[in-house]
């Protein structure tokens, strides 16, 4: 083998090296695990790109914190770049070429994420007495799981109708479309038939929801990893009325009900590729170095067996530079199951107190909470929100 042809294969391994270890950047700080003290600092000093996932969790730990006003600040950050770069994003475009790593683009998160994104908003105007914009985007949130690849199961969130039907009711028009589409989703639970006069509103969530992992050769299949929840029901009491409820919505049945996404056919392509120009770079090398080994010092052997050499360490390169990895980033502080109940309460202070409630309709032990809050005169519904990881007790 010649000097110049060892030279130019001395030149390109290092290219090797590097092309095989890049990574994503290290993290600008070090998570403590702690949202309200991770988040400010990752919206400060971390990536553009992770920005949506960390305003998503802190808006979470907010609404169990009773902190409306921090989660309402959260959710609108995050709606908002939702809106403004869902298609248009320059990262997510270049996410889809062969070289960029999905987890480079701006999170927006799967369509089971961007529907509680909304939800919570829409919790969140009510809350504030704007049953209208509550409506506007509980019916975001339909869209967002409206893209499933099998219709099946496209916007089929049985709280998502049923709450928009109520909705319709308070505002005098005929929320029944949407209650008869609530009905034909039920999985689980059956919502009641839906009653105007009732003026409190509980939103109950809990369980651990689903978490997003990477499997196949090359960690380019998007799995989930499933949620699950020791409470299967809940008991919620306010002075002498009760509800018993089930949940409605599964987020496990949600996260895996999407068909095929566009991204997971990039993937799968990415894995081809990656394998074919390893496989083809590996074939090459061998190939060159049999032809020069056995070329008996003629030079036109030398040559023809280094440039095979020289193409299949460039065709290793361009297989190690090639990122079909699937985003695992998740908003792991979802719940896996949603509810809801409604009262006739009298205007005053009163206590609800929400037992969830295992297999065996038990209660669990540590997980009874309890909701001081003011009923006003008027027409405006009081909303109680709360989890099974809500702070205990609370006063609104």
């Amino acid at each position: 083998m010649g000097r110049a042809v060892r030279c130019r294969l001395l030149w390109i391994w290092p290219a090797v090296v590097m092309a095989a270890g890049c990574s994503s950047p290290q993290p600008a700080f070090r998570p403590t695990g702690d949202v309200s003290v991770d988040g400010p600092k990752a919206l400060a000093i971390g990536p553009a790109q992770d920005r949506v996932l960390w305003q998503y969790r802190m808006a979470s730990a907010a609404m169990r914190r009773a902190q409306f006003a921090e989660a309402r600040q959260q959710l609108d950050g995050a709606l908002a770049r939702i809106g403004s770069i869902f298609d248009a994003d320059a990262a997510s475009r270049r996410a889809r070429g062969y070289f960029t790593a999905e987890a480079k683009k701006t999170f927006l998160g799967e369509p089971y994420e961007r529907v509680m994104a909304y939800y919570y908003r829409g919790i969140l105007y009510w809350m504030d007495g704007e049953p209208d914009n509550a409506r506007a985007c509980f019916r975001s949130a339909q869209f967002q799981d409206a893209d499933a690849e099998e219709r099946t199961y496209a916007s089929d969130y049985v709280l998502l109708e049923y709450l928009d039907g109520l909705a319709t009711m308070k505002l005098k028009g005929d929320g029944s479309d949407a209650f008869a589409r609530a009905r034909s989703f039920c999985r689980l639970a059956i919502p009641p038939a839906a009653n105007p006069a009732h003026n409190v509103l509980v939103f109950i969530d809990y369980g651990q929801g689903p978490i997003k992992i990477a499997a196949g050769q090359y960690g380019e299949q998007l799995k989930f990893q499933p949620g699950h929840s020791q409470a299967r029901e809940v008991m919620i009491r306010i002075g002498a009325q009760s509800a018993h409820v089930g949940p409605y919505d599964d987020l496990n049945f949600q996260a895996t009900t999407r068909g095929g996404r566009v991204m997971d056919h990039i993937l799968g392509n990415k894995a081809v590729f990656k394998a074919g120009t390893d496989a083809v770079g590996n074939a090459a090398i061998l190939s060159g170095a049999m032809i020069a080994g056995t070329g008996g010092g003629r030079g036109s052997a030398n040559e023809v067996g280094a440039g095979l050499m020289i193409a299949g360490v460039l065709s290793k390169v361009v297989s190690a530079a090639t990122t079909p990895r699937a985003d695992t980033r998740t908003w792991e502080s979802l719940p896996l199951y949603l509810s809801f109940a409604s009262f006739h309460i009298a205007p005053g202070r009163h206590t609800a107190t929400v037992d969830f409630l295992d297999a065996e309709r038990r209660p669990i032990a540590g997980l009874t909470k309890t909701i001081t809050f003011t009923v006003a005169s008027g027409s405006r519904d009081t909303v109680l929100y709360v989890s099974d990881k809500s702070t205990h007790p609370q006063t609104l």
